[in-house]
């Protein structure tokens, strides 16, 4: 199999966390590029449309979460970008069609993303979406 992007969605959560570990692995084993996800839950997203987030409070967490995950990738290349999990104006954009349009965004081969929920967490957005990016992902599917 030839892998040349691996896709990691992010939400903060410790499983999303986890998970990228694993696509930091994968991406090592093939010498792949890691392209981190970071999908903002539906309370993030109200608290933008509110006006009690800014965009400066969003890439604040952004940055948090891609130096920790440039800290676990070492010397594995990586490119980020964000996402809106969902949207009160878009009934059809959920965190597994965000997820699954970001895979051909940026063309990954291998997506890696935590199981179907378990932390009850719910800003854990990620764990949400993996039965659906399961089922309707063109490229192989970690989920862990």
């Amino acid at each position: 199999m030839e892998i040349e992007t691996v896709l990691a969605p992010v939400d903060g959560s410790e499983a999303a966390m986890r998970a990228c570990e694993y696509a930091v692995a994968v991406a090592e084993r093939y010498g792949a590029d890691l392209h981190v996800l970071h999908v903002l839950g539906e309370g993030t997203t109200r608290a933008i449309e509110d006006g009690d987030l800014t965009d400066d409070d969003i890439v604040a967490e952004s940055d948090r979460l891609m130096d920790e995950v440039a800290a676990m990738a070492g010397d594995v290349p990586t490119s980020h970008s964000t996402a809106y999990g969902f949207s009160a104006t878009r009934l059809t954009q959920h965190p597994g069609s965000v997820i699954l349009d970001a895979a051909d965004a940026v063309g990954a081969d291998f997506v890696v993303l935590p199981r179907e929920p378990v932390t009850g967490d719910p800003e854990a957005v990620i764990e949400k979406a993996a039965e659906y990016v399961l089922a309707y992902a063109s490229q192989p599917v970690l989920s862990v």
